[in-house]
Order: C-alpha cells, then structure tokens, then sequence
C-alpha cells in the first residue's frame, strides 16, 4: 500500500497548494496551543481551507478536550477531520460524530513509552485514525506535538500492528530518516511539519527530498 504523506502546520494558501503539487493527502492546520510551532488563526484556516480540492483531507489540529469547543472549532473552520492532541474523556468522541456527521476523528497517541500500548488500545475503537507522535502532556506546559523529535518506533511498530485503523506517523520526521521510519513502523501516512521547513516557512527543496524518500521507502521494501 502506498504510504500517504501529510503536510503539517500549513499556514497559507501558497503552500496548502504547494504540498499538494508534491502530492500531498492530508493538510494540517494548528489552532492555539500551549506550545510548539505553527498555530494560526481559525479564521486564517477558514479562509485558506476553500482551497483544498475534494479529496483531500483537512486536519484541525484541537488542543481542546471539550466537545462543544472542539465542535465550535470545526464549525468556523470547516475542516473534516479533526485531530485530538490531548486526552479527551471517551463519551466526548460520541458527542462530536452526534454533532458532526461525516467528520472524521483522529486522536494523537504521544509515545513517551510502553503504556502508549494500551492508551492507544482504549480508544482505537472510538476514532477513524490513530496518529503516533512525540509530545508529552505530562509536563506543566504540555508538549502536544511540533517537538521535532523522533520517538522509539518500535513502539510504534506494536501499536500499528495491533490497531484495527489507520495509523499515522509522526514526530521529528525528515528527508534523511522518514525511509527508515516506513520500512520499521509501516504505517498508514506519515506526518511532517518542521522537516520541511526552512526558517518556520514549506521549503520546497526539502519538501521534494521528502517525497523522494517516501517513494524511495516503497521501492526498496
């Protein structure tokens, strides 16, 4: 199966169009956050999200744990797939596909270690997809993802082979290293923000050498 590429903390219409020139299937959109790059304006993602052709999946990154707020967010933006960075209790996923039909759900699962096993076991039945990052919502200011920072994927292997929906792929990501991530984790997509970037902006150059790698993941396997 073809490894799917999502491009992450798009900011602006020139580079929702740019990734998706590279082949992009997925485009990620940063509401506020404790931390981390890439946050924008919802109203920014509202008016750059008509741009995105059907088929295309459009991903409101949420920081949020509350359904109304969450549900409040994807109506100004009109994103289909929201992306849970942080826990939210289980009757909160019942809640949003009540309110949202047709939008999907996915819930990122921060790999700190082996009890991301079983967190991602608890919700895998109630969300459309599973995405693997490096965060730690442990901490006093919550790291929920854009650390740059590669996770054991091994770990990520155990879940994906145990998960019964997509799994995504994230966390310090990069032209040199996404191959290897593929050939050991074999998920769904891969993610990417910062490993495409040059001084915060989508750098083409760098976006080209990581499709490259994707493509060259699935040649050699």
């Amino acid at each position: 199966m073809k490894t799917r590429v999502k491009i992450c903390c798009i900011k602006s219409v020139e580079e929702a169009l740019l990734a998706l020139r590279y082949g992009a299937s997925a485009l990620g959109f940063v509401s506020a956050m404790p931390s981390g790059p890439g946050p924008i304006a919802e109203e920014l993602i509202a008016t750059i999200i008509p741009h995105v052709p059907a088929g295309i999946s459009t991903f409101l990154l949420t920081s949020k744990r509350d359904a109304p707020t969450i549900i409040g967010q994807q109506s100004r933006t009109h994103a289909n797939t929201l992306q849970l960075v942080d826990k939210v209790p289980l009757e909160t996923y019942q809640t949003l596909r009540n309110a949202l039909p047709g939008i999907s759900i996915v819930q990122v699962i921060h790999v700190t270690g082996p009890e991301a096993v079983n967190q991602a076991m608890a919700v895998s039945s109630h969300v459309n997809a599973i995405l693997l990052d490096s965060g730690n919502p442990n901490l006093a200011v919550k790291e929920l993802g854009g650390t740059g920072r590669v996770h054991d994927w091994s770990l990520s292997r155990t879940i994906r082979e145990q998960m019964c929906v997509p799994v995504y792929l994230a966390g310090g990501l990069r032209p040199e290293n996404v191959a290897e991530a593929i050939r050991t984790v074999r998920p769904f997509a891969v993610d990417v923000c910062s490993g495409v970037r040059s001084n915060g902006d989508l750098d083409e150059v760098t976006l080209s050498r990581f499709i490259d790698a994707v493509a060259q993941a699935e040649t050699s396997s």
